[in-house]
């Protein structure tokens, strides 16, 4: 068994986009990705139209919750996905960080939270596909 990698998605308030990837990659690759999420600026909620599209998908999101980037329930990553627009060395200075341009559809309606979990779920599937590869050539 591969063992898996940390994720960390990052987004503004956390109640949208990184909600999102953390959602679909706990749903369609646990096998390679052990997904967490946080927000540079956390709103406290989980956004209601993200969680009527992320219902209409199937995909679970129990047990996920807003939370900051230094919220203590976090494990310290392997890979960091930012998607705030905050340039992501200025977030982890530690880390490489992967910047995801994705647009933010908060307090937009229900078709362009659709559209964005279209673009996070194919992003998804591209990391789980390359962190598959790499565990594979590295052992």
């Amino acid at each position: 068994m591969n063992a898996l990698v940390k994720v960390l998605f990052v987004c503004v308030g956390n109640c949208v986009r990184s909600q999102m990837a953390e959602a679909i990659a706990r749903h369609s690759y646990p096998d390679i990705i052990l997904a967490e999420s946080a927000g540079v600026s956390p709103l406290g909620f989980i956004d209601a139209t993200t969680q009527a599209v992320l219902r209409e998908r199937g995909i679970p999101f129990d047990g996920q919750f807003s939370k900051g980037l230094h919220n203590h329930k976090l494990r310290k990553p392997d890979v960091v996905i930012n998607m705030s627009g905050i340039h992501g060395k200025a977030l982890f200075p530690e880390h490489d960080v992967e910047e995801w341009p994705v647009q933010d559809p908060f307090g937009e309606d229900i078709t362009l939270h659709r559209t964005i979990c279209d673009d996070i779920t194919a992003r998804v599937q591209v990391l789980a596909t390359r962190l598959r590869t790499q565990m594979a050539s590295a052992g």
